[in-house]
């Protein structure tokens, strides 16, 4: 019982909203962060819709990160869904790591973002600092240094892990004495089946690129795990306009047959074992507008 009690007090644990704006490097920093894919990710803006969580736990020390949606200006129903998932992360979590682009000049609307998040520990990451202008890393440096509610300001590279490690210390020393909130061998709490969701819809947005319209999301219609070496996914993948749905489909059904390709391999992996996935391309029109088919 002594231990324990030792244990409890010297336990350290807390979450930490990343925050930013989209295409900062947020979700790569958190699943470089936690080391294993938590977060899809893709060069196109607003690729996360949601707050996922990615779990560190290394000796006493327990970290929850809250992956966020990317900062951004409400056109639609979805986006005001994702700016209420980044201000409700902000309300409750202990820490707040801020990511700013390093190969983009620093917005003033940043800074001022910033400044108002004065009654949380805040930590600022500077990313890509592998192909962003010294002098433009330099100059940001130099502006967050005149912010007084910052704790500390790291330049950091997640495809190089530079000063991963260091962004990690940073945070464990503040983080509040309280017992680890989940087991210490996992690393996210999201479902399996929302995973693959998200691995669809990351494997549509890469095969398409520019000419996949913001308009699509993924549900998974069948989940069947009663046979132990197969499991039976069927999924709808849905776009907004009927033509947007021959661009998806692609020649021939092209693109189709690669998205699922892809993303039938990576579901294998992460269920380490085999899957029969269908994929369904579905038009329900204008659905970001509307509050029930959100996220």
């Amino acid at each position: 019982m002594w231990d324990k009690k030792v244990k409890e007090i010297m336990t350290k644990c807390g979450y930490v909203g990343v925050i930013g704006k989209t295409n900062a490097g947020k979700s790569t920093l958190v699943n470089t962060l936690v080391g294993e894919k938590v977060a899809i990710v893709t060069p196109k803006t607003q690729t996360t819709r949601s707050n996922i969580l990615g779990i560190f736990t290394e000796n006493d020390a327990q970290i929850i990160f809250v992956d966020t949606p990317g900062i951004h200006k409400s056109r639609n129903q979805l986006d005001k869904a994702m700016m209420k998932s980044v201000r409700g992360a902000i309300s409750y979590v202990d820490i707040i790591l801020f990511v700013i682009d390093g190969t983009r000049k620093l917005d003033v609307s940043e800074m001022e973002y910033i400044k108002k998040l004065s009654e949380k520990p805040i930590i600022v990451g500077v990313s890509k600092t592998d192909i962003a202008k010294k002098e433009n890393v330099i100059q940001i440096l130099t502006h967050l240094g005149a912010i007084d509610n910052i704790l500390s300001i790291i330049p950091f590279s997640s495809n190089e892990n530079n000063n991963i490690d260091v962004l990690k210390k940073e945070i464990i020393k503040v983080l509040p004495n309280r017992n680890f909130e989940y087991d210490s061998d996992m690393y996210t709490d999201s479902t399996v089946r929302f995973m693959s969701e998200e691995i669809i819809r990351e494997k549509a947005m890469m095969a398409l690129r520019e000419e996949l319209p913001h308009g699509v999301k993924v549900e998974i219609t069948n989940f069947d795990e009663t046979n132990n070496k197969v499991t039976y996914i069927d999924a709808d993948l849905i776009c907004e306009k009927d033509s947007h749905k021959g661009i998806v489909l692609g020649k021939n059904g092209e693109n189709i047959k690669k998205i699922a390709s892809e993303a039938r391999l990576d579901i294998e992996n992460l269920l380490n074992k085999k899957i029969m996935l269908k994929i369904w391309v579905k038009v329900i029109k204008n659905w970001r507008q509307n509050q029930n088919n959100m996220v």
